[in-house]
């Protein structure tokens, strides 16, 4: 069995050589082949050199270089794109995952699961980092419905078709357990080593904190309405639009009662009320126009397998 390590890097010089070390010393022993690909993310250290020395002197060591940063998502994207293991592990590059648990992974699959989550315990970060990434697990957890503790954690193992049928852009590589866990594969974790960092410094800061929170919406909304997204409209412009017309149906009975409306509030709250819930129906209708155009070309379904 191929095994496809995808390590995105960005300036973790200090830490690459070693790693890889690492990684082919607990790889090694359980008799499986492997690859590692680097994906360097427009790093501005060395660490390009020491992922080229690296290849040079292991041909299974694949290196990807971008252009610029453009993220994680994007990284692990262009991993997978030229990952041919039928196994695909993902890492972080800083050595706060041990590859130490990679056999475990590796049996945690062999029990009919498709992908595996790391669960960093204890984590040993600060608690600018442990307290707003509680928070949004539990909220991942409130919306998904999948019942994970950590799904940020970088160290996950994964079958190809995994890897291959997940779509991952922005932040949304923080949600790739409920993004294959919506395409219907089996999905749990395991607890795993974490070791705090040893060089460099953290990528994690109040901007990725934000761009999360509306990445967590995003995918919220992606596997409960993406092919019904006037379930989603719908609701509220159903709202509105019965609220509306009520309010103007009892100031026209005070119309016809001879009292005069023209000069009432009510009356331009419900006018609005009509408007904003037209709105929500047109913006939902136009959303299920677009889905089925474009949604329509792929295949509402994943397959586990046939046999013909």
């Amino acid at each position: 069995m191929l095994i496809s390590f995808v390590i995105p890097t960005f300036n973790e010089e200090p830490s690459l050589r070693k790693l890889y070390e690492q990684i082919v010393a607990h790889t090694q022993p359980t008799g499986n082949d492997f690859e590692i690909i680097f994906v360097d993310d427009g790093s501005t250290d060395e660490s390009i050199r020491v992922l080229t020395d690296l290849h040079t002197q292991d041909p299974r060591v694949k290196v990807i270089e971008f252009r610029r940063n453009f993220g994680k998502a994007a990284a692990l994207m262009a991993g997978f794109a030229r990952a041919g293991g039928e196994i695909v592990f993902t890492m972080d590059a800083d050595l706060q995952d041990d590859p130490v648990e990679i056999p475990r992974f590796l049996e945690k699959l062999d029990e009919g699961y498709d992908l595996v989550s790391g669960w960093k315990y204890p984590r040993l970060d600060p608690i600018t980092k442990t307290a707003p990434s509680k928070l949004a697990n539990f909220a991942i957890r409130s919306g998904s419905g999948l019942k994970l503790h950590d799904f940020n954690c970088g160290f996950k193992a994964m079958r190809a078709d995994v890897a291959r049928e997940i779509k991952l852009y922005g932040e949304l590589h923080r949600y790739v357990p409920v993004l294959a866990n919506w395409r219907g594969f089996k999905v749990t974790e395991i607890k795993v080593i974490h070791h705090p960092r040893q060089f460099g410094t953290s990528k994690y800061g109040i901007k990725r904190l934000s761009r999360g929170l509306f990445d967590f919406i995003t995918v919220v909304f992606l596997i409960r309405f993406t092919r019904r997204p006037l379930h989603f409209f719908g609701w509220p412009g159903l709202i509105s639009l019965g609220l509306g017309f009520l309010i103007d149906i009892y100031l026209t009975i005070l119309w016809l009662q001879g009292i005069t409306i023209g000069n009432r509030p009510l009356l331009t709250l419900g006018t609005l009320l009509i408007i904003i819930g037209a709105q929500f129906f047109g913006l939902g209708l136009l959303a299920e126009m677009l889905s089925y155009s474009i949604l329509s070309r792929e295949e509402e379904f994943a397959i586990r397998n046939t046999l013909e």
